[in-house]
């Protein structure tokens, strides 16, 4: 799972959930690779003609093409929602993939859980409410994650 619990210092809980990644570094170097490797194989034919330099470029453009929608894609994963727990205070930091950071605060007694199962944005939406905000959390996990997070959130903030 995406998301862990660990204890911090003192009466602390703090949870941590991130966007699952399905291709990791070495995965994306493999692919970049294995798309460069086989675009070659039909220019092998080429070499030598004029032809070679006039379907070239279009091949180096769709490499970089594919290089630049991977990165995107990490780049926009780079998500981090830390939620701390203390006996008093429930803390939630959002920290965005352009570097902007969301908090929510509120008095742990108030703070609940809840799950929408449809009319959210995603299904199983998940949310806290307390301190007369109410904010998402866990919203790019997958549905059977958010439903063991609600759980999770709901033993924890109880107990």
């Amino acid at each position: 799972m995406p998301y862990t619990w660990t204890e911090t210092a003192g009466e602390e809980t703090q949870l941590q959930l991130w966007p699952h990644n399905s291709l990791p570094p070495r995965g994306f170097a493999a692919v970049i690779l294995g798309i460069f490797t086989l675009s070659l194989v039909p220019l092998g034919i080429l070499v030598g003609s004029v032809m070679l330099w006039g379907i070239l470029p279009f091949m180096l453009t769709a490499l970089g093409a594919m290089w630049w929608a991977l990165q995107y894609n990490y780049r926009s994963r780079r998500i981090l929602e830390v939620l701390t727990l203390s006996d008093t205070r429930a803390h939630l930091v959002r920290h965005n993939p352009r570097g902007d950071v969301q908090e929510w605060d509120c008095n742990r007694y108030w703070a609940v859980p809840e799950m929408h199962e449809d009319g959210g944005p995603v299904p199983y939406y998940l949310t806290l409410k307390g301190s007369g905000r109410e904010v998402e959390i866990g919203a790019f996990l997958s549905e059977d994650e958010r439903r063991a997070l609600y759980d999770d959130l709901v033993r924890r903030l109880r107990g």
